[in-house]
């Protein structure tokens, strides 16, 4: 009897956690958070073929986010060469977006964008490439994105030049998750790949949407 209730147990305990795993999978409890660093705040540009891009085109994707300038000869075409690989490793999944904002908005045509885009051939519908008013440009960089220290917007807009290498990454709920990561160095891009892959299995949250998108304040998810 004693041998038989064993059994009975064991399997009940079976039974309960696999419950409570079917139930709470999708949840990030069953793993360490990413940090919630800032959110997305409205913004509307550009892309490279003339059509405007706003926040609501994220919502949704895990998006990684850059600034760079076409004409750089310095840091950006390594930053984008490593960049295309992060791209080719998930430009198939439906939920992934590369989101990279011009620098040098006065240079930094349409055609210009369409151009650098054409060069890299990649997917535009997969890795966007924006411009827009310089200073909307560059407050998204240090208030949404945290790619550049808001102190620097102390001088006037005209001298003002954001030259980073680093990404920032958007969860689907227009959270910015993790830390800025320095594009130029392989460990900072192997946890990029490792934090795009956990939050790419995360989905969006269901009803009302629980979304700093339209939040003011962010939350942990």
């Amino acid at each position: 009897m004693n041998k038989k209730r064993f059994v009975y147990l064991g399997f009940f305990v079976v039974l309960v956690v696999g419950f409570w795993y079917f139930l709470f999978r999708d949840n990030d409890m069953w793993q360490a958070k990413l940090p919630v660093i800032s959110y997305v705040k409205p913004f509307s540009f550009s892309n490279q073929d003339g059509v405007a891009f706003t926040e609501r085109n994220m919502q949704g994707k895990v998006t990684v986010v850059e600034y760079f300038f076409t004409t750089c000869k310095g840091i950006c075409p390594r930053m984008n060469n490593n960049m295309k690989t992060i791209y080719e490793k998930f430009k198939d999944n439906p939920d992934f977006l590369i989101v990279s904002h011009s620098c040098d908005p006065e240079n930094d045509s349409v055609p210009r964008l369409k151009h650098y885009a054409d060069s890299l051939h990649v997917d535009t519908k997969k890795w966007e490439f924006l411009t827009g008013r310089k200073d909307s440009l560059y407050n998204q960089a240090r208030n949404s994105y945290l790619l550049d220290d808001p102190k620097n917007n102390v001088e006037r807009i005209e001298d003002q030049f954001i030259h980073t290498q680093f990404f920032a990454l958007v969860d689907k709920n227009g959270q910015v998750r993790g830390q800025v990561y320095d594009g130029l160095k392989a460990d900072e891009l192997a946890q990029l790949r490792s934090d795009i892959g956990k939050l790419l299995k995360k989905r969006v949250g269901k009803g009302t949407l629980r979304t700093a998108f339209f939040n003011n304040n962010p939350s942990n998810l």
